[in-house]
């Protein structure tokens, strides 16, 4: 089947998918080298990996290393699925609990996941700072952190409640990120983030 095809079937049919049925759909299309994939709220949405970008997911997966050893679970861009209408993430850097497994469908448990960072794209930006944060705060993630290239800033958001979190930080890059007092333990220096 092509592209065309399988819209067509998708429109006559009038059944609604679910997230494994868009993934497996997904999996059959031709996305495009360097370019990251994800549902939210239904929508598919594809935003190519920059320079930047990059740089700064490798910097906090260093500072989990640093500190938790390099076999510490640490994800990037792998597919978690999250509660709310069809929300499969695939975050820029997520740290699982110790002993976390996957499902029985192969997918890791939002559950099991202790922090979260986003880096900021003109292209996730509406996303990481609504509905995904929206999401996150459900799954009860205990910390969750935009770094925003744009504004040269890092956004802290702890304690869930409901669908937002009760405490947001902001911290400028140059200054370093406190998280001693979190599930991740650590202090995060961002003097050397790079910035749009």
């Amino acid at each position: 089947m092509t592209v065309v095809e399988d819209r067509i079937e998708m429109a006559e049919s009038g059944s609604a998918f679910t997230l494994d049925e868009l993934f497996d759909r997904l999996e059959n299309m031709p996305v495009p080298e360097g370019y990251k994939v994800e549902i939210v709220e239904g929508t598919i949405c594809m935003v190519p990996q920059r320079d930047v970008h990059w740089q700064i997911i490798r910097r906090i997966v260093r500072a989990l290393e640093d500190t938790f050893g390099m076999d510490v679970n640490v994800l990037s861009d792998v597919r978690i699925d999250f509660p709310g209408l069809l929300n499969g993430y695939a975050p820029d850097v997520a740290k699982m609990r110790e002993g976390a497994e996957k499902n029985a469908k192969g997918v890791w448990r939002h559950q099991d996941v202790e922090f979260i960072a986003e880096v900021i794209s003109k292209g996730t930006a509406v996303n990481d700072y609504g509905p995904k944060k929206a999401a996150y705060a459900q799954a009860e993630v205990p910390v969750y952190l935009i770094a925003d290239p744009y504004q040269r800033r890092c956004h802290i958001y702890t304690n869930p409640k409901g669908d937002d979190y009760a405490t947001e930080t902001k911290v400028d890059f140059g200054d370093d990120v406190d998280l001693t007092d979190t599930p991740v333990g650590l202090t995060l220096a961002t003097a050397d983030f790079p910035h749009d």
